[in-house]
């Protein structure tokens, strides 16, 4: 057989036209043919997924894991195929922080399992439900040095839930069930599991099934509990609400604005928990965890008691809005507060956030009135917002590009912050108004998550409009999932902040030793980047092309990229001003 056929379709150029769904379904002759009648474990690995409710699947197939991809692009399943595993990793993180299910990831053995990893240690420390599945040498091999073989549980296990191997066939469906149990109970995470290439093509008995989904949850809170939590907001001056994202993820959101309304409590959030409380309630101070005492912390100087709602430590350090440790703290979650100095719980209440927060504010007999200083605070982000709108000048300064990217976005729609700059200007100014609208990697600050996951957030939720916003740098880690939204046919647009160096680092560096070192790169053209993958590109020249772009953009059923210079010297003016602030307000 001449290999030239295949040496052309190799290198053949993707915009030439889109490639057909799915492999190829011809058997070639010499196949090694699998008797029809015939199960085997990576088809119970399929019927197990389906039984958990996966719709998709994100990943690479390689020679030890055929059975099982083939099984997968056989079965309702989609499988969608990327071209790095990282993309793959992150795609299931945001699938499933959208969903509330855990997003599934597949790759081969070794390499590409290692590729893995990344997505889904960032999964695990921003609390997202996540399964991972990947190759592993055979058992006639993995206990001696092998090709490809590495131990890749006990590098998986530090950064999951579970990490394991499946040993023989009969245990599929337990680990299958535990794996999707563990990953999506709170508090949520990443789990890891490995299927050697033997057990994989292993037949099973017709009876061997998935088990029943089954997962109780405590959902009252402790009477007890209440009566000492109410008590502490009934001798409390100055209460503040703080909520994570693990009031999002419980749906928590309406139970608390009327907890907020009923007590009169003022409310921030985390960057990680931005919209669960809208930015533009009277009671909404804004997001928390940048880098400077920001206006929001002047509201945390003042309190006295801090109501914890779904937050998490490794959102970000509790120290910035509890420097002396001697808040009191009621800590409302589904699961115990980890210990820290700065963060010492008076009263825990593990149970349904939504419940616990309507019961709370039944028992609570003080009503309170929010401080003049929410008023300031809400007042100056909104003026920094509209100064930033009305600005002209070029390159852009972030807070045009943020109150572009606003006015462009509907209420629902979805945008991705990469972490860089881009990441701390969006956190602070871009206001938010339902949960989940605006996507950041908080718990590992991972650079490159925003593209792979706008593709994610498309199909999770496709009538919603993606935009993922990323600084130059982030965009070239995973550039390469564009080709993966053309081949599938998922519109989305890309906002590329451009400044040709990492400009958090960048802007650390100028603030810690007053001057940066080894942060400038050059780029390629990103539109004629964009085209050559078949997708739209925009270039930025002037303040006032940006808005048009991102509407004509968001509108249009396509893959888009849209090009905008930015300015930069802003981040030092900010964190000088933030610097010179004094409070109370």
């Amino acid at each position: 057989m001449s290999s030239l056929p295949l040496l052309t379709l190799f290198f053949s150029p993707v915009h030439a036209g889109r490639a057909p769904r799915g492999p190829p379904r011809r058997r070639l002759r010499y196949a090694r043919q699998v008797p029809e009648d015939q199960r085997l474990v990576a088809q119970l690995l399929v019927r197990c997924l389906e039984h958990e409710g996966v719709t998709v699947v994100f990943g690479i197939p390689g020679e030890e894991n055929i059975r099982f991809t083939d099984a997968l692009v056989r079965s309702p399943i989609r499988y969608v195929l990327v071209r790095h595993e990282q993309a793959a990793s992150f795609m299931a993180e945001i699938f499933g922080r959208l969903t509330g299910r855990a997003g599934v990831c597949s790759s081969t053995l070794g390499p590409g399992a290692i590729n893995l990893l990344l997505g889904t240690a960032d999964a695990y420390t921003n609390s997202t439900p996540l399964v991972a599945f990947s190759a592993q040498v055979g058992l006639n091999r993995i206990y001696k040095e092998s090709h490809q073989s590495v131990d890749l549980v006990s590098m998986f296990a530090p950064v999951t839930k579970w990490a394991a191997m499946v040993l023989t066939p009969g245990a599929v469906p337990e680990m299958v069930r535990k794996a999707f149990k563990l990953a999506q109970t709170e508090r949520p995470g990443a789990v890891f599991l490995a299927v050697p290439e033997d057990i994989e093509a292993m037949a099973v008995p017709d009876d061997l099934a998935p088990l029943d989904v089954n997962v109780p949850r405590p959902d009252e809170p402790t009477p007890s509990q209440i009566a000492r939590a109410a008590a502490v907001l009934d001798g409390a001056d100055r209460p503040i609400v703080l909520a994570g994202h693990g009031a999002a993820r419980s749906g928590a959101g309406d139970a608390l604005r009327r907890f907020s309304e009923v007590l009169g409590l003022p409310v921030a959030t985390s960057f990680h928990g931005k919209g669960v409380f809208p930015d533009d309630h009277p009671h909404a101070l804004g997001a928390v965890g940048f880098m400077s005492h920001d206006y929001v912390n002047f509201g945390f100087d003042e309190a006295d008691v801090i109501v914890s709602v779904g937050y998490e430590l490794q959102e970000f350090d509790p120290v910035r809005i509890n420097p002396d440790g001697d808040k009191r703290i009621i800590h409302l979650s589904r699961v115990p507060a980890e210990v820290d100095a700065h963060y010492d719980v008076e009263v825990g209440i593990q149970a349904d956030i939504g419940r616990t927060l309507d019961v709370l504010a039944a028992a609570t007999a003080r009503r309170f009135q929010p401080a003049i200083s929410g008023e300031k605070i809400r007042r100056l982000l909104a003026g920094e917002l509209q100064s930033g709108a009305a600005d002209d000048s070029f390159p852009l300064k972030p807070q045009r590009i943020v109150a572009d990217t606003r006015a462009a976005l509907g209420r629902s729609d979805i945008v991705l912050a990469d972490t860089g700059a881009v990441k701390m200007w969006m956190a602070r100014l871009y206001p938010t108004y339902e949960p989940n609208t605006c996507l950041l990697s908080n718990g590992l600050s991972t650079m490159g998550f925003a593209l792979p996951g706008a593709i994610a957030a498309k199909l999770a939720l496709p009538g919603r409009r993606v935009l993922a916003a990323v600084g130059d740098g982030a965009f070239l880690m995973n550039s390469q999932e564009l080709e993966t939204a053309m081949r599938e046919h998922i519109p989305l647009t890309v906002l590329i902040w451009q400044d040709d160096a990492y400009g958090l680092i960048k802007w650390k560096m100028e603030l810690e030793i007053g001057h940066d070192v080894a942060t400038e790169f050059a780029n390629p053209d990103f539109v004629a980047y964009a085209e050559s993958f078949g997708a739209r590109g925009y270039q930025v020249r002037a303040a006032g092309d940006l808005l048009p772009m991102l509407r004509e953009a968001l509108g249009a059923d396509a893959v888009s990229v849209i090009t905008c210079p930015v300015d930069y010297s802003e981040n030092l003016r900010l964190t000088g001003a933030l610097g010179d602030l004094t409070g109370p307000f």
